[in-house]
């Protein structure tokens, strides 16, 4: 598991009905419960809800947390062009992004030094039944890459936040990201 010594910023960005804040929440609550970090979570969305944009930040660290928010970003989550377009600015020099592949096609104003994660999110959770599960898909493939959190410990939270009927699926596309993230 990676160390998260200092605090750590992590930015979940897309449109409402896509499930940003539960990511963040869910992220959030396993890295709270199963590695004994301590963690922030701040959400906004458009009034249109649905469809408008919406972010949640993210602060973990292994050390009481002062402030909800910061300037700059560790990492950024951006599910649609837009989110990139608003959010990428304020990635920090060298942090990481991680894109779904089908909504985010305009790269050109990532920096080069940023770790660029571009995986179909929505067209394996297409497959799995319901594209509503881009979210896990990028979840699961995010902690594959970044090893702050296992599989485990991310279907643990997942129980705890979504409603049963959605449990299942939600831990495929979980599971079906973080395999990619090892085998792809």
């Amino acid at each position: 598991m990676s160390s998260v010594a200092k605090a750590t910023s992590i930015r979940f960005s897309g449109f409402g009905g896509q499930g940003i804040i539960l990511s963040a929440v869910v992220l959030g609550d396993a890295l709270v419960i199963h590695r004994g970090l301590y963690a922030a979570q701040t959400q906004s969305y458009g009034s249109e809800a649905r469809g408008g944009q919406c972010q949640s930040e993210l602060m973990v660290s292994e050390k009481p947390i002062l402030t909800p928010i910061s300037a700059t970003n560790d990492i950024l989550v951006a599910m649609f062009q837009t989110a990139l377009n608003t959010y990428v600015d304020s990635l920090r020099k060298g942090g990481a992004l991680f894109v779904d592949s089908e909504l985010v096609k305009d790269l050109s104003r990532v920096p080069s030094e940023t770790a660029c994660h571009s995986i179909p999110a929505t067209q394996i959770a297409s497959g799995l039944g319901n594209k509503m599960a881009a979210n896990m898909v990028m979840l699961g493939y995010f902690a594959g890459v970044t090893n702050m959190i296992s599989l485990e410990h991310l279907d643990s939270a997942l129980a705890e936040n979504v409603r049963a009927q959605f449990l299942d699926l939600n831990k495929k596309a979980i599971r079906a990201g973080f395999d990619l993230s090892r085998n792809g």
